[in-house]
């Protein structure tokens, strides 16, 4: 790739997080512990684990008019982000994020869109020569679908690669995946476009096979701790991840995106980008909070390095 340009469209939330032993029931009230507010947002998260990684990122965006909008902009500025595409938005809440996290690091997650919402086709068209000058543009699925097809679309007609993490899980039409070169969902989100459940690598390489079908070259399944299945024009195989104790793995889905399009950008092959990725979400399964979590350059390149990659 020449200029090696990342764009990620994406979300901005304020992620609310409390720490419980186990998910409340229906109509059970728990007490939980070590309540904080952090910086996420799937599209942010990603964006700041690009950034953290030596990416050279733009962000498309939108916060509300409220002063965790400002405090996020500044954070971002932090990492190294470009957020040029970045506005606030009037009379409108920056998205709002509010996470449980139990024992086990898992977590269950409901978000008010907010400002995230404004991120519409007219937005995406004031900062088109964004994503068209771009390698690579990055996205997710919390800001409006049609605004990721006509990024889809436009990214495509200017041969600058699509990279889609479709997530959280939902259907997707086949205009949107016509245009995606690479797709990385997780177990869950691959049985939402596919409807194969995945227990296992056939499992996996039949649902890469569904999604190759729609059009899309490249499919990497994330499965957690065991890695990802990695599969390019129907040859798959398991890449596998590290081995670490997670304390919360609210980021690190998002932490894998940005680390591997990062990865990719600087002309690794695929293999290795998988790894490299891997490496990053190792590093903030350890950590809490969404951005918080995300590990900058040094950090992963020793934690490659303790491993002998």
């Amino acid at each position: 790739m020449s200029s090696n340009k990342l764009v990620v469209l994406g979300s901005i939330n304020a992620d609310h997080i409390l720490n419980v032993n186990d998910f409340p029931r229906p109509g059970e009230t728990i007490t939980g512990k070590d309540y904080r507010i952090s910086f996420g947002g799937k599209g942010a998260n990603q964006a700041v684990a690009a950034g953290r990684s030596g990416a050279d990122i733009t962000f498309i965006a939108c916060v509300g008019d409220d002063s965790i909008g400002k405090q996020i902009c500044k954070q971002l500025v932090n990492d190294q982000i470009d957020i040029t595409p970045v506005e606030s938005i009037p009379n409108i809440n920056t998205g709002v994020a509010m996470i449980f996290v139990n024992g086990k690091g898992e977590n269950v997650i409901a978000i008010d869109a907010g400002a995230n919402a404004a991120v519409t086709p007219d937005y995406l068209a004031k900062y088109r020569q964004q994503v068209i000058d771009a390698d690579v543009l990055l996205m997710q699925l919390e800001t409006p679908l049609e605004t990721i097809i006509a990024a889809a679309k436009l990214a495509k007609q200017n041969n600058t690669l699509v990279a889609l993490n479709p997530a959280p899980a939902r259907e997707l039409p086949d205009e949107l995946l016509a245009n995606i070169d690479i797709i990385t969902p997780n177990e869950t989100e691959a049985e939402q476009l596919t409807g194969v459940a995945i227990i296992n690598s056939d499992d996996a390489d039949r649902a890469a096979a569904e999604l190759h079908a729609r059009g899309i070259r490249t499919v990497i399944i994330t499965l957690g701790s065991r890695g990802a299945w990695v599969s390019i024009d129907g040859i798959g195989s398991l890449i596998e991840g590290y081995n670490v104790q997670p304390v919360d793995t609210i980021a690190a889905g998002d932490t894998f995106n940005g680390a591997l399009i990062t990865a990719m950008l600087e002309g690794q092959e695929l293999f290795h980008a998988v790894r490299f990725a891997h490496a990053a979400a190792a590093i903030a399964v350890t950590r809490r909070g969404a951005q918080p979590s995300v590990p900058w350059r040094k950090e992963i390149d020793a934690f490659l390095a303790d491993r002998q990659e």
